[in-house]
């Protein structure tokens, strides 16, 4: 039998890896990996973990978990993954890099990518529809952000 630990884990895990856009969803998803669930435990488990349901590009809503254990690296795939879906500009300033996403969508990414342990990255702020990423001494400003560009799919902004 699963603990409640061990299912708000693996709902967590579902919720980086796919595009959960429904509890019923959700409920196939823990059903593929051998937890029984019922709608109103998944809604409270969803309630316990701090998800919320997000805008993606094409209007969809998906559930994010907007803080991660600091200590869990998520694979760069996933990072292109949320980066493609969030990010609609990339810009920066001496070590800072400006990324700019839909409202509501600002800590999905910075959660993204201080979970990353992408090199470059000393660590993020995030606000409603924008993020500040700070570069470390061992990059600039501009090498980030084009690393980042290349992650999201997206032009850089001519001025």
């Amino acid at each position: 039998m699963t603990t409640k630990v061990q299912r708000q884990d693996c709902v967590q895990r579902l919720i980086g890896k796919y595009l959960v856009t429904s509890q019923p969803q959700l409920l196939d998803l823990l059903a593929a990996e051998g937890i029984t669930a019922t709608q109103a435990t998944v809604s409270r488990d969803l309630e316990d973990i701090g998800a919320v349901k997000v805008r993606v590009q094409g209007g969809d809503t998906v559930y994010a978990i907007p803080e991660y254990e600091h200590a869990r690296i998520a694979p760069e795939d996933q990072l292109r993954r949320v980066m493609g879906e969030w990010v609609a500009e990339v810009r920066h300033a001496h070590h800072n890099v400006v990324i700019r996403t839909p409202p509501g969508c600002a800590h999905v990414v910075a959660s993204a990518l201080d979970r990353s342990g992408i090199k470059g990255v000393l660590g993020t702020v995030a606000g409603d529809d924008t993020l500040l990423v700070i570069a470390d001494e061992t990059t600039t400003g501009a090498k980030l952000a084009a690393k980042l560009r290349d992650l999201a799919g997206v032009d850089a902004v001519r001025p």
